[in-house]
């Protein structure tokens, strides 16, 4: 059995936040995978509902102190830590204090979905890519879960693909039944840009609304995983293209059975193995 380094990058995970079935999805994978020997590391935002005391969150000083720009602006990226309990995994936080600090995750009291949600992705993807670069941690395989990781794959394929820590990743995008209505304003598009990606690149973002990030995660991945969760039959979001016309897409149910992380075994073992 081949043995290799898997960075799982999410919006939630059990049983730190749990608002959606990414984070049970996000759980038992990394979970099964380092069962059979693989390297783990796990990243997701430090919302502000995970209460820091409880889950023992600590800062990881050495990881901290990068500027990440969005747009004309820098922000500073704090990184922290915990362990999942039981288990042999640990889950690093992106933090920072304009975007995390909130006691919700995408909306405010009244249900409006934030207007920054856009920025706070774009930061989020941006500061996994360079903690792991400070980490110095160069993984196989980049799994990247729901909407907000979606940017992930084209910095990898774009600014990034010459950098010794990432030559050569492959990458995953899963997209789950998560849809949301709203549409962000063209700036989107500039706010999201870094070196090497030009007007063409972000072609499959233009829409600025949540179709738009499915397809730039679809565009740029090396496979795209479908998820359908079995509480959701009635629930379930229109197929999206590129997704669905991707060479290498998958669509999976939800389930706890040996089959479903062997399935995922096999998809990242044969994107190593090219």
């Amino acid at each position: 059995m081949s043995k290799f380094k898997i960075l799982y990058v999410s919006s939630e995970i059990d049983p730190f936040l749990k608002t959606t079935y990414v984070s049970d999805y996000v759980r038992k994978l990394p979970q099964a995978m380092q069962d059979k020997g693989m390297e783990i590391r796990i990243l997701v935002p430090r919302f502000g509902l995970i209460n820091e005391r409880k889950n023992r969150l600590h800062e990881v000083v050495r990881l901290s102190g990068i500027n990440i720009a969005v747009g004309d602006e820098e922000k500073p990226l704090i990184i922290k830590v915990a362990s999942i309990p039981n288990a042999k995994l640990q889950v690093y936080f992106i933090d920072n204090e304009d975007y995390f600090h909130r006691k919700s995750v995408f909306t405010d009291k009244d249900n409006n979905f934030y207007e920054d949600n856009d920025e706070r992705a774009i930061f989020f993807c941006k500061g996994v890519i360079e903690t792991i670069k400070k980490l110095g941690w160069a993984p196989d395989i980049v799994h990247c879960n729901d909407w907000m990781t979606s940017l992930i794959p084209m910095y990898l394929k774009t600014t990034y693909k010459n950098d010794p820590v990432f030559k050569d990743t492959k990458t995953v995008f899963t997209y789950f039944d998560n849809t949301f209505s709203h549409k962000f304003d063209q700036s989107l598009l500039w706010k999201a840009k870094m070196m090497d990606i030009d007007d063409d690149a972000l072609l499959p973002l233009q829409t600025a609304d949540y179709g738009g990030f499915i397809k730039i995660g679809a565009t740029y991945a090396d496979t795209v995983i479908k998820i359908n969760n079995a509480n959701q039959e009635n629930n379930r979001t229109e197929d999206l293209h590129p997704a669905t016309n991707h060479p290498k897409f998958a669509s999976f149910e939800d389930d706890d059975s040996d089959d479903f992380s062997e399935r995922h075994y096999h998809i990242y073992n044969e994107l190593v193995s090219c």
